[in-house]
């Protein structure tokens, strides 16, 4: 029975290297997948999905304008599984488009994404589908500062913390750390951007 997912965690949590897993093994056993993700990461370049450790792999990007729901019917409407990394930077409308997806296509759909921002603030994709997710998995990652598990994303410039400005600022371990609720109130200032 196809689901939606969304696969949730902090920064450094795997995400990205879990969706090329997951893409390996349907793969490996002659299944179709779609891989998509958000047209905002550029990191990388468009349509790009690189993990930490050096793996990449091309996707197709999602934009505001896109419909995910017509870009699958374009691709491959016999599809074994979409697989959707940077999540959290998904529309409202993207997320109903990947629930008819789930729902009329009886294709299984995998989200990856964050659940909150450097302000924890929900994003608007993550928001959605934590309401309209089949299933809900957190990935879990340690505090870049202790061993508690993370659970904030802590955004900072020039050695110290930033808790206002915009939403989305694309980027990695030179802007973010994965945080405790502690050391995302108080990090250790001696140790931020090193």
């Amino acid at each position: 029975m196809a689901q939606l997912f969304f696969r949730y965690g902090a920064m450094n949590s795997g995400k990205s290297i879990e969706i090329l897993k997951v893409a390996h093994n349907y793969e490996e056993q002659h299944k179709r997948v779609i891989i998509m993700t958000s047209g905002l990461d550029t990191r990388d370049g468009v349509g790009a999905i690189s993990s930490r450790i050096g793996l990449r792999r091309p996707a197709h990007p999602i934009f505001a304008t896109t419909n995910v729901y017509d870009e699958v019917e374009k691709l491959d409407p016999q599809a074994n599984c979409i697989l959707i990394d940077e999540a959290q930077f998904l529309t409202k409308d993207h997320v109903f488009q990947l629930a008819k997806i789930v729902d009329d296509l009886h294709i299984p759909v995998m989200t990856f994404g964050l659940k909150n921002d450097f302000r924890n603030e929900l994003f608007e994709g993550s928001k959605y589908l934590l309401l309209y997710a089949d299933k809900i998995e957190e990935m879990k990652t340690i505090c870049w500062f202790c061993t508690k598990k993370a659970i904030m994303n802590l955004r900072f410039h020039d050695g110290k913390p930033v808790y206002e400005g915009e939403q989305v600022q694309i980027g990695g371990n030179e802007a973010y750390y994965p945080v405790c609720r502690r050391h995302y109130f108080n990090p250790p200032l001696d140790q931020m951007g090193q």
